[in-house]
């Protein structure tokens, strides 16, 4: 077992504007493209697995990284926002005072429960690849897939603030899974 890579994809007009975007299938702002293709040298390096969400932005950030080839994996998905789909966090608290997605889950959308499950797929399989791992995905999604790496509960991907176009990676510090960088 390896080390786990993981890639926010880059910006795109809804994660300037801070909207919530799950399955609204966004291109990467020309300033996300030229973010994403700089990522292509420090992720030269040998990967025994590599996988994308299935959305355009993260396809489209593994691709100019350099891994076009990477494996389309659903479990990788953003968060299912449901009926906030395009929302902000400040016009969803007009109506439900503190929402947040790790607490309040999505009214027609993923709770974290759902997500956990999925979340867990995938690091079960990173866990089980004999070398290291990439994936390319999004910022809810690979917060709480870090929670999960660390044997927390999703909620606390809370704690892990990860900006677009970043590369961080999970390892092991002995048998105790870390996090061995973050947001760099």
């Amino acid at each position: 077992m390896g080390d786990v890579w993981l890639v926010r994809h880059g910006e795109t007009e809804w994660s300037r504007e801070g909207r919530h975007t799950s399955t609204t299938d966004l291109p990467l702002l020309p300033e996300g493209e030229e973010v994403a293709a700089g990522l292509a040298g420090r992720l030269r390096r040998d990967f025994a697995l590599v996988l994308s969400s299935p959305r355009l932005r993260a396809r489209r950030t593994a691709e100019l990284a350099g891994w076009a080839s990477a494996e389309v994996d659903d479990d990788l998905r953003e968060w299912e926002y449901g009926d906030y789909e395009g929302v902000t966090t400040p016009a969803i608290r007009e109506d439900v005072p503190g929402w947040t997605v790790w607490t309040h889950g999505c009214p027609g959308g993923e709770d974290a429960s759902d997500v956990s499950r999925r979340l867990d797929r995938v690091v079960a399989r990173a866990r089980g690849v004999d070398g290291d791992v990439l994936l390319f995905a999004h910022g809810h999604s690979l917060r709480a897939l870090a929670a999960r790496w660390l044997d927390l509960p999703v909620a606390d991907g809370r704690l892990l603030r990860l900006d677009t176009a970043t590369v961080s990676v999970l390892g092991h510090e002995r048998e105790t899974p870390v996090v061995l960088r973050w947001n760099a």
